[in-house]
């Protein structure tokens, strides 16, 4: 008797046939996703535990014309997925016309993410949004379409000031046909008789190099002189000596903010040129002049300061995160590079920065901007390294991060 575990002969011969071939099937499938996994694998590298911070003027373009060397440089990180942004003490633009601006010239795809202007911590200032907000500097209206898009809705400029009131500042009526082609009505009137309804400011934001010092200049000192903020008073209580800094700003005047402290920043010109910070010098004197020397209240961001070295990095995470994110970042962030061709700004900054993510910043400085070797001074903050342009600054950081891992 046939046994009740073994078929017949001829069906066992048809089955086995068709268990070789699922064998053969599944085996090419399996092979075929070892492969693939293989592949996959080969094409995703470790990430990264290094990324880059760079300049943009003086190191990336000088004016309006790219340094070769970057036309090289950031493809060289784009192509090995490693991530960097570009921090700068410039502004006026919003940070998708300065994206299109740097790769209109440089001819790399980049995003507004990796774009960290001087003014660019401000659009965090949320409290002010609904406030009235004196906006300074830069051409035309652009730094106030900035502070607009920000989400500030009552950002005026000094020019706007000016076209309502041209007594304000005698000296720029010969300008007033240029500025009420971009000037905008002012959200209050400026109404002395009765202060309460009057135009108030809560805040002042120099958000770029001063364009017209004289006006912006009188206008500031107005604020910061007023009785809380209101344009055209003034405080009772300036130069009370019983009062802290003998009575000035101790009337609620509006906070002052500035974007940036350069002194000098790399134009076309072969000479380097005034920054926002030789403005800022310019309004600290004539305040000084006019309280007899009272402490002028203020707040700077931008390089070297610290508050804009850590709202750098945590962009750079940020941009390393999106770029890594389908892989995880069990690995961190350990070296950062910070490129920049000023002493007194990119080196300074990153050499006093301290990571609260234990993250090692590391100082590049190029020949290339604002730093002159053959003026044959060492610069007034030493960097890691002094290497002649950005090309050679990534090759140098690429080698000093490979000997840091041990490589």
């Amino acid at each position: 008797m046939a046994s009740l575990f073994r078929p017949p002969a001829a069906s066992s011969r048809h089955i086995c046939s068709s268990c070789l071939l699922r064998r053969s099937v599944l085996r090419r499938q399996i092979q075929w996703h070892r492969r693939a996994f293989q592949t996959s694998v080969s094409q995703n590298p470790p990430i990264p535990d290094f990324g880059f911070t760079f300049d943009i003027d003086g190191v990336l373009v000088r004016s309006s014309r790219p340094i070769p060397a970057a036309q090289k440089a950031l493809p060289l990180l784009q192509k090995n997925r490693i991530p960097f942004i570009l921090v700068t003490n410039g502004g006026g633009k919003t940070e998708e016309q300065r994206v299109q601006y740097l790769q209109d010239r440089l001819g790399v795809p980049l995003s507004a993410d990796m774009i960290v202007q001087s003014h660019t911590p401000f659009a965090d200032m949320t409290h002010l949004y609904d406030k009235t907000v004196l906006i300074v500097g830069g051409d035309y209206d652009h730094c106030q379409l900035v502070a607009q898009k920000y989400g500030f809705k009552y950002a005026v400029t000094p020019i706007d000031i000016l076209c309502a009131h041209p007594e304000i500042w005698p000296f720029g009526k010969q300008y007033l046909d240029l500025y009420r082609t971009f000037a905008k009505p002012l959200p209050t009137p400026i109404d002395l008789s009765s202060p309460a309804t009057s135009l108030k400011f809560d805040a002042i934001f120099v958000y770029n190099d001063s364009r017209d010092w004289g006006t912006d200049t009188t206008i500031i000192l107005d604020l910061l002189l007023s009785r809380a903020g209101i344009l055209g008073t003034l405080s009772t209580k300036n130069g009370n000596p019983a009062l802290p800094n003998n009575g000035y700003q101790q009337d609620a005047q509006p906070p002052l903010y500035y974007s940036n402290p350069d002194l000098w920043w790399a134009a076309a010109w072969h000479q380097n040129r005034l920054g926002q910070g030789g403005f800022q010098r310019a309004l600290e004197g004539v305040w000084a002049a006019a309280t007899d020397g009272a402490h002028l209240a203020k707040t700077a961001i931008g390089k070297p300061t610290q508050a804009t070295f850590a709202f750098a990095e945590h962009r750079l995470r940020h941009v390393r995160k999106q770029m890594f994110a389908q892989r995880g970042l069990n690995d961190p962030l350990k070296r950062v590079y910070m490129i920049g061709d000023n002493p007194e700004s990119d080196i300074r900054g990153a050499n006093e920065y301290r990571s609260p993510h234990g993250t090692v910043w590391r100082s590049v400085l190029v020949k290339t901007g604002v730093y002159r070797a053959d003026e044959g001074k060492e610069p007034a903050y030493r960097p890691d390294v002094i290497v002649e342009d950005v090309l050679e600054a990534v090759e140098w950081a690429v080698e000093d991060a490979k000997k840091a891992r041990g490589g």
